[in-house]
């Protein structure tokens, strides 16, 4: 059973950085395609960004290009997604997934 724990979420100021991780123990994490999604209160879930097994080639949202980096450390079982410029839009649940799991998520606030 994959065991998922994320963490860095939080509470921020609009132009502020946050940083998020995910940890998946449990499972064969360099096998699959690892991402970040988020759900904002009443929108449906979207996908921010994706990186590959080998960690070579990312996706990312039109809405958060530039501003979102994801990253990965397959020795570690480990993901991010590094948040720069934070924006009122960007507040949502984010929640890491790959492998079949899914967190539980983590809430991310931009407010001034």
């Amino acid at each position: 059973q994959v065991r998922v724990v994320e963490s860095g979420g939080g509470l921020v100021q609009p132009g502020e950085s946050l940083r998020l991780s995910c940890v998946a123990s449990g499972s064969t994490f360099s096998n699959y395609v690892v991402n970040w999604y988020r759900q904002a209160p009443g929108k449906q879930r979207e996908l921010v960004a994706s990186i590959n097994e080998k960690g070579l080639n990312e996706y990312y949202a039109d809405s958060v290009k530039g501003r979102f980096t994801i990253s990965r450390d397959n020795s570690k079982n480990t993901m991010w997604l590094q948040m720069n410029s934070l924006k009122i839009e960007d507040t949502a649940r984010y929640y890491c997934h790959g492998g079949g799991w899914w967190a539980r998520g983590i809430q991310v606030t931009v407010s001034s």
